[in-house]
């Protein structure tokens, strides 16, 4: 829409529009608009059009100190990609900042106080604060007396109430605050305000003997503030089960031990009562040891006993795993059927080795003694074949395999 700047009563309706839909958007997001805006004007300062004819474009064009194209480049790196607040403001105001550029830049060179002070209405100048832009409370020094800052000071937020620097209270801040002091200054300025010791809650100096009045739970002896014990009083109010503890200027309450049904202390030791599962020993409550002192504490099948602090509980026993609420034997799981050499050791391998040789053996010698000339070949050639695979380590590798049913 940055063309559009030609229809200026359209846009003063547009403005107009813009206005409203823009009165939520923070004072911070329009001020670093224009701050960005104004950082694009003194980057561009030296510029022109960059074309191969400088002059005709100054001429036909206008000048670029003043033309869209210039606009359009501080306009185009304004707001980061990724600040959406930013980017969104911008779009809604592009007719007021068009209607600056083009008509009122000259009257109105301090782009902030135009757009957002007057024309959005989001901030208020320096001092003021609030819907109406109130005037915030100021001194002599200043507002809220230099001493603090005024609350929606610059927006059209706030209460316009003093907050005040550490030490200071007051409307315009000029009073010590609790905890400090008037420091003593030789000339006529107004001292500072300093801190007291840390248990005073007002003093005329830093000692821890110059207290005046006291922080609570302390207490004023001799111009010391002196710690209140509360837990030695009707003052502490500590839950069941909890015990006081004191601390310096107040209290806290501090859980029982496990083994106690109420307490006064920490520890065992401390019980008023001993818990369920514990027995008093002593001075002590102590855990009960139930696997022992119980002559079946688990009734269960292969079930062991395990005793815990105030408690115990039962266990399948070791070899033993829970099934369906029953121990059983924890056995592995069955492995691949073996062979029926599986369990022979070596030499024992060995052994039917030899055997088997020898029965191949003896069995072609039987048909060699026949005379048939077949077999006695046959025989000298198995003796000559199982002699050679005999002396190799393939052929004992071959009948070991052979024998384990490899």
């Amino acid at each position: 829409m940055w063309w559009t700047w030609p229809f200026l009563p359209a846009l003063v309706l547009l403005s107009e529009l813009s206005v409203v839909r823009v009165q939520t958007a923070p004072c911070q997001t329009c001020r670093k608009l224009t701050e960005s805006f104004i950082t694009g004007l003194e980057r561009t300062a030296n510029k022109n059009f960059g074309g191969g004819n400088t002059a005709w474009e100054e001429e036909k064009l206008a000048k670029y100190a003043r033309s869209e194209t210039r606009l359009l480049e501080i306009v185009e790196a304004a707001c980061e990609k990724t600040d959406f607040e930013c980017n969104q403001l911008l779009e809604q105001i592009e007719d007021q900042v068009e209607t600056w550029w083009f008509h009122r830049q000259q009257e109105a060179p301090d782009l902030f106080e135009w757009l957002c002070i007057e024309e959005l209405r989001l901030c208020c100048p320096p001092g003021r604060f609030g819907p109406d832009c109130k005037e915030c409370p100021s001194g002599p020094s200043g507002v809220c007396g230099g001493l603090g800052r005024c609350e929606g000071e610059g927006t059209r937020l706030g209460d316009g109430e003093c907050v005040c620097d550490p030490g200071y209270s007051g409307n315009l801040c000029q009073s010590c605050a609790d905890g400090y002091y008037r420091e003593k200054r030789s000339n006529d300025s107004t001292a500072a305000c300093a801190a007291c010791y840390h248990s005073c809650k007002k003093c005329s100096g830093p000692q821890d003997y110059k207290c005046l009045d006291c922080k609570p739970g302390w207490i004023l002896h001799d111009n010391k503030c002196v710690d209140i014990d509360e837990c030695g009083t009707e003052l502490a109010r500590c839950p069941s089960n909890t015990y006081c503890h004191n601390t310096e200027g107040s209290y806290e309450c501090r859980g029982c031990d496990q083994a106690c049904v109420g307490c006064m202390g920490s520890g065992p030791a401390r019980c008023k009562k001993c818990a369920r599962g514990y027995r008093l020993k002593g001075a002590k409550c102590l855990d009960i040891d139930e696997c022992s002192e119980r002559a079946i504490a688990c009734p269960g099948l292969n079930e062991a006993c395990i005793n815990e602090e105030g408690s115990f509980h039962c266990d399948c026993a070791d070899g033993f795993i829970r099934r369906d609420s029953i121990c059983v034997e924890n056995k592995p799981p069955p492995g691949p059927d073996k062979g029926l050499f599986d369990d022979m050791t070596d030499d024992e391998v060995l052994v039917l080795q030899q055997m088997f040789f020898g029965v191949v053996i003896c069995a072609l010698a039987t048909l060699a003694a026949k005379g048939d000339m077949v077999f006695t070949a046959i025989f000298i050639g198995g003796v000559a074949a199982m002699a050679g695979y005999w002396l190799t380590e393939k052929g004992d590798y071959m009948l070991d395999g052979f024998l384990k049913g490899r």
